[in-house]
């Protein structure tokens, strides 16, 4: 009750993104569903294919549990606060705050994708838009409930469990350096280009590769971020240089996993546009593709944008203390931008690179 509370309570614009993060979950929940259906219609014999669908179907939802995870991280709500204590609100109980809030906006979604589902198929009330989504959702067949709310429990249980486990209270002065995922990142990222060049090109084994190389970019991302605020600051930096390097190498632990993700992000599209140019398209979700593919590039500029959000708010004192030093509010701005200009840069070189690699695995 007190995170329903929190949650009616909360300011619009913390109210968007829990939305933001509700549609993201209805997205992947209505593409569990269509996966289902085209399990339970391909039957045995197309068990290979269904795994590997699934096997698709689960990056929007990685992605939606990735965005849920970081509007939780700029709740007002799951904030510590002088007196909460007393109240009973340690950090713990805000962590478990912040879940349930993360499970009740992706449950929403999973109610709303159930509900479009089923209306598309015309299970509730006729078949709209003349029947337009009646032969793709395979109307004609019952839909199983017991494997279609497990599914759709996935988004709830998911974000809860990884919004709790990123907000836990930690011990002061114990994090990693930025730099020391980047080897593990590689490794990663090497282990799902070899699973992509010497697997099949049919079944789970490309889904499964690409997933590899994805969480070895997330890994990889911190450090590349810090790499690019030290890039920014050197050769005798100015002022402003030396704001958003600094800036950079302060926020490369928040910023470094989206940022990451989005790299992966950029380098499927990549690599997806060469196979079509190639006349290979790559449609693993048959007309549902393309959707799938916008809701997870959303997911990621998202996610990277809430982060960015998340780092302003925990750079305030610093911003206030350069502001009451005379600190020019055009040079404040300006730092920004080259921070923002720096990582976006790096996104965009590492993703042509992932790309430039994959294509050749992928059409051997």
């Amino acid at each position: 009750m007190l995170a329903l509370r929190l949650v009616r309570g909360s300011r619009p614009v913390v109210q968007l993104r829990r939305l933001l993060v509700a549609a993201a979950a209805a997205g992947s929940g209505f593409l569990l569903l269509y996966v289902l259906e085209e399990a339970a219609v391909s039957g045995p014999a197309g068990s290979a294919a269904s795994s590997a669908r699934l096997l698709w179907a689960l990056v929007p939802l990685a992605a939606t549990v990735q965005l849920a995870v970081a509007v939780a991280r700029t709740d007002p709500a799951a904030r510590p606060r002088e007196g909460l204590d007393a109240a009973g609100l340690g950090p713990v109980r805000l962590a478990l705050v912040a879940a349930v809030s993360s499970a009740v906006a992706c449950a929403l979604g999973s109610a709303l994708a159930l509900a479009a589902f089923l209306h598309l198929r015309g299970d509730l009330a006729g078949l709209p838009f003349d029947g337009a989504g009646a032969g793709l959702l395979h109307a004609g067949r019952p839909l199983p409930v017991a494997a279609a709310l497990t599914l759709l429990a996935l988004a709830p249980l998911t974000a809860a469990a990884a919004t709790a486990l990123a907000l836990r209270p930690r011990p002061a002065h114990a994090g990693l350096a930025p730099q020391t995922g980047v080897p593990w990142g590689v490794g990663i990222a090497a282990c799902g280009l070899a699973v992509l060049a010497y697997s099949p090109p049919t079944g789970a084994a490309v889904p499964a590769g690409g997933m590899l190389v994805a969480a070895g970019l997330a890994l990889a991302g911190p450090g590349l971020a810090y790499a690019c605020g030290t890039l920014v600051q050197a050769l005798r930096p100015g002022l402003l240089r030396l704001l958003a390097g600094r800036g950079l190498q302060e926020d490369a632990p928040r910023l470094g996993r989206p940022l990451g993700v989005l790299a992966a992000v950029g380098a499927a599209a990549l690599t997806a546009l060469a196979l079509r140019g190639r006349g290979e398209p790559l449609a693993p979700l048959g007309p549902l593709t393309g959707p799938a593919a916008a809701l997870v590039a959303l997911c990621a500029a998202a996610t990277l944008l809430t982060s960015a959000i998340e780092s302003r708010q925990a750079r305030s004192p610093a911003r206030e203390a350069l502001a009451g030093l005379g600190t020019p509010g055009a040079v404040l701005r300006s730092a920004v931008v080259l921070r923002a200009a720096a990582l976006l840069g790096a996104a965009a070189a590492l993703g042509w690179g992932v790309a430039e690699l994959t294509v050749p695995a992928l059409t051997r």
